[in-house]
C-alpha cells in the first residue's frame, strides 16, 4: 500500500513510574519517552521510541533519538512516497545504528498502514497465531530480599505466568536461592543486562541448581563468541538480548550455539520488519522467542502485543498491564491482564487502543512538527 506522508510530529513525554525500576545500569524513577506520529490522508499512525534516558542499554538516549528522527529519519521518509511500511527500514538503513530512533518511525508507519487498510496491526504484520498473549513481569533490583519476595508474591497472585528478576554481582546467587525457597515452582528467569564477564563462569554455574527458564544477556552487549563459551559450560539456557540487533546477528548466535532462546525487542532491532526476520530465523532453527519490554507507554505496549501474536513467540514476554508502571496511561482503555496472566488482543484498526489526548497533553514537554 503506497503511502505519501504529509507530516511527522515528534513529542517528548515525561511519565513518572509508579515504583522505581533498577537494573545493573542503575535506577529509573521516570521515563522520558519520544512518540512519533505520522500523518497521511487525514489519518495518524503512532510509534514509540524505546531508548532510555541515558546511553546505558545501548548507545541511544532520548536526546540523541530526537535529533536522529528530526534531522535524518523524518526528511528521508517525507521526501518521496513509500511503497509500504516495510520500506521504512531500507529508506533509513544507511543511518549507522540508531535502531530505536529509526524503529519508532517504522512502527508508526506500520500503524498508519494498518489504519489505512482498516485492519488491526497484528493482522497487518502477519500475526494472529493466538488471541491471547501470555504475560510475564520483570522485577527490578530491590532494597532488600524481603521486598523482592513481596513483589514476586503480588505478581504471582495477579496471575502472571513468568517472573523475571534483575541480577548483578552481589545480587544474584543468594538472592535467587531465597526466591526458590519461597517459590519453588514458579517459572523464573534472571536478567543480567551484561553485568558479568567470561571469568565469572564458575560463579554463574551456581545458577544451574535453581532450574531457571533462562539467564538473559549475562555478558557484554556486543559479545557473541564468549556467550557461546559460557553456554557450553552452563545447563541453564542463555537468552540473548542486547547482542541481537539484526536477523544476521541471530543467525550467527544460533550457529555458534551462543544461546538457546532469543528475546526480540522492537526498538532494539529497528521495528516490525527486522523483528519478523529475527523471528523467522529463530523459528527455522527451533529457537523459541519472547517479547522484551523497555518500560513503554501504552502505545509501545500495544505494539508489543501485536508482535507477540507471531507464531514463534511461545514464551511469556515482558508485556504486562499499564497499571504496573503508570498511574494513568496515555491510551484508552489501559492495557489489562486477565486473571490467567494473558492480554486479549483487540480487533480495532491499528494498534487497537484510543489515544487519551488530554492525558497525552499533560505529560508532553516538547513537540516538533516536520513537513
Amino acid at each position: 500500500m503506497a503511502i505519501k506522508l504529509d507530516q511527522i510530529i515528534l513529542r517528548q513525554l515525561e511519565m513518572p513510574l509508579v515504583h522505581f525500576f533498577e537494573t545493573s545500569f542503575g535506577r529509573t524513577y521516570s521515563r522520558k519517552i519520544i512518540l512519533v506520529e505520522v500523518r497521511a490522508e487525514g489519518l495518524s499512525g503512532w510509534g514509540e521510541v524505546t531508548c532510555g534516558e541515558n546511553p546505558f542499554y545501548n548507545e541511544e538516549w532520548t536526546d540523541s533519538a530526537w535529533l536522529i528522527l528530526r534531522d535524518y529519519v523524518a526528511p528521508r521518509l517525507l521526501a518521496d512516497r513509500l511503497e509500504c511500511a516495510a520500506e521504512v527500514g531500507s529508506r533509513t538503513a544507511h543511518i549507522r545504528g540508531h535502531q530505536m530512533a529509526r524503529g519508532g518511525a517504522e512502527v508508526a508507519v506500520w500503524d498508519l498502514e494498518a489504519r489505512m487498510a482498516g485492519e488491526p496491526l497484528w493482522k497487518r504484520i502477519g500475526g494472529g497465531a493466538r488471541r491471547e498473549i501470555p504475560c510475564g513481569v520483570s522485577i527490578g533490583i530491590q532494597d532488600s530480599v524481603d521486598a523482592l519476595l513481596q513483589k514476586i508474591e503480588a505478581e504471582t497472585h495477579a496471575g502472571y505466568q513468568r517472573i523475571k528478576i534483575k541480577i548483578k554481582p552481589g545480587w544474584d546467587v543468594e538472592v535467587i536461592r531465597e526466591v526458590r525457597k519461597r517459590f519453588p515452582s514458579i517459572k523464573l528467569m534472571a536478567d543480567a543486562n551484561s553485568a558479568y564477564r567470561l571469568e565469572d563462569i564458575e560463579h554463574l554455574r551456581q545458577l544451574d541448581e535453581f532450574y531457571l527458564m533462562m539467564i538473559e544477556q549475562p555478558l557484554a552487549h556486543d559479545e557473541i563468541i564468549d556467550h557461546a563459551r559460557l553456554q557450553a559450560a552452563l545447563q541453564t539456557p542463555i537468552c540473548l538480548d542486547e547482542c541481537i540487533r539484526t536477523a544476521h546477528h541471530a543467525e550467527q548466535a544460533i550457529r555458534m550455539q551462543a544461546c538457546r532462546i532469543l528475546n526480540i525487542k522492537l526498538g532494539r532491532v529497528g521495528g516490525f520488519t527486522e523483528a519478523k526476520r529475527v523471528h523467522d530465523v529463530a523459528q527455522a532453527h527451533g529457537i523459541p522467542v519472547w517479547c522484551g519490554g523497555m518500560l513503554e507507554s501504552g502505545i509501545g505496549r500495544a505494539h508489543n502485543v501485536a508482535l507477540a501474536t507471531l507464531p514463534n513467540f511461545v514464551l511469556p514476554g515482558d508485556v504486562s498491564a499499564s497499571k504496573r508502571y503508570w498511574k494513568q496511561d496515555i491510551i484508552e482503555p489501559p492495557v489489562e491482564v486477565t486473571s490467567q496472566g494473558t492480554i486479549v488482543i483487540r480487533d480495532e484498526p491499528g494498534f487497537g487502543y484510543a489515544i487519551d489526548h488530554d492525558q497525552l497533553a499533560k505529560v508532553t514537554v516538547r513537540t516538533e512538527t516536520i513537513g
